[in-house]
């Protein structure tokens, strides 16, 4: 299927690992034009030297994306080199989720800071190119906690939830504008903590994850793959979605009670 994102310009925050290098190779892969970025300068370097050494198009940044002069010198860096912004996906994020009572206000305050302010400056400072472009997409990345949270999972469901209106609220705003927002919402994916978690455990990275599948009572009874985060990502950045917006999409094997 041709998803026409050859020459687009997608700006990809949280880039350089996990779901986010997925996404950023598999841009790379469909000719678009892909600026990333990460606060690892290492790792920001390592995969974009990859990637021009395979003939993509693509810039990587270090910034920290709760620094709005970071989050400037991003956006300038695409419109730079490319003069347009085509899509965006709001990529970084860690998970934060202890027992309420040991929680601090700083503790809110930065996880509030890294997985909404920074979603919504960027979007701000996005939204006149995209404008401008004449149509659009967004996708938030969050956790299936914002739609279902649990116990013990504060902050993170919280900051979660307030994305997944967020990505509503805009949709129904930038409808006019032909610039859709969407959202991914995240279940248990590999990743490198899999890495980490199989080694306190003695056993493969591949036991570690077929243990979770389990254990975890994930219906399709395995946990995800970022590739295939990223074929959904691309759709959604795709002109194959272009009646698809103001969506949470649950990417989590069906783990989530609420659709």
């Amino acid at each position: 299927m041709e998803l026409g994102l050859a020459g687009k310009v997608v700006l990809v925050t949280g880039g350089s690992d996990g779901l986010g290098a997925a996404l950023v190779r598999a841009l790379s892969q469909e000719r678009a034009k892909v600026a990333f970025c990460a606060r690892s300068e290492d790792r920001v370097q390592a995969l974009a030297g990859e990637l021009v050494a395979a003939g993509g198009d693509v810039i990587g940044v270090r910034a920290d994306v709760r620094q709005e002069a970071d989050l400037e010198r991003f956006v300038a860096a695409a419109l730079d080199r490319w003069g347009r912004i085509d899509g965006l996906v709001n990529n970084a994020g860690a998970s934060s989720a202890v027992p309420f009572d040991a929680q601090t206000e700083s503790l809110w305050d930065e996880d509030l800071d890294l997985k909404l302010r920074a979603a919504i400056r960027l979007i701000r400072l996005t939204l006149p190119h995209l404008r401008t472009a004449g149509a659009g997409s967004i996708v938030n990345v969050l956790a299936i906690s914002g739609k279902a949270p649990g116990a013990g999972s504060t902050p993170t469901s919280v900051s979660r939830a307030a994305g997944l209106a967020l990505t509503k609220a805009l949709s129904r705003e930038f409808g006019p504008d032909q610039i859709r927002v969407n959202a991914v919402l995240i279940g248990i994916v590999r990743s490198g903590q899999g890495q980490r978690g199989a080694a306190a455990q003695g056993v493969t990275v591949e036991e570690y994850y077929d243990k979770i599948g389990v254990t975890a009572n994930i219906p399709v009874g395995r946990v995800g793959l970022p590739s295939e985060f990223a074929d959904l990502a691309l759709f959604l950045l795709s002109e194959r979605s272009a009646f698809i917006t103001g969506v949470g999409i649950n990417f989590d094997g069906g783990l989530s009670p609420v659709t």
